[in-house]
């Protein structure tokens, strides 16, 4: 598992990303695929655990026919939201189609990010079988929560490039 070396978030951090989303009113929007409903649903219970830990109770959660529809969803919803976090799983099959959707997925989301200023949270998994998605998903049994921390990326994301503004 490639878990190793991912950020730990002590209570210092967690008070302060709750002290400053509050102050800055963080509009939050969730975009998740819904291909994979069993990962999908653990994704996106994460991404609303780590909102909910910090105190945003209200996020807008907008659905996309698969992950090759995260970006044009998620370019949207940064018109209007300050947080964006794209949620998604593509699983390896026997046609180089896997590869198509996962590059353009990505690029599109880093274009997002790049273009808008708004950080866009990469929740899209990636993996050659169900299992591995399955232990990325933060279900009971995961080794890891990815939901979980494309949200707390892009919100820690902002808080930075609040920094920036102030």
């Amino acid at each position: 598992m490639s878990s190793t070396g991912t950020p730990h978030i002590d209570e210092h951090e967690l008070n302060e990303l709750t002290k400053v989303a509050q102050d800055l009113s963080l509009r939050v929007a969730v975009v998740a695929s819904r291909w994979h409903d069993t990962v999908m649903n653990g994704l996106i219970a994460g991404s609303e655990r780590f909102l909910h830990s910090i105190g945003i109770q209200d996020y807008t959660l907008l659905r996309a026919p698969g992950s090759f529809e995260l970006p044009v969803i998620s370019a949207h919803a940064a018109h209007h939201h300050d947080v964006v976090v794209a949620l998604g799983v593509v699983i390896r099959g026997g046609t180089p189609h896997f590869e198509y959707v996962c590059s353009a997925a990505t690029e599109g989301l880093s274009t997002i990010a790049v273009e808008t200023g708004k950080p866009v949270g990469f929740g899209l998994l990636t993996c050659d079988t169900e299992e591995q998605a399955l232990a990325r998903a933060g279900l009971s049994g995961s080794q890891e929560d990815k939901g979980f921390e494309a949200a707390h990326a892009a919100v820690a994301a902002a808080i930075e490039i609040a920094k920036l503004d102030a």
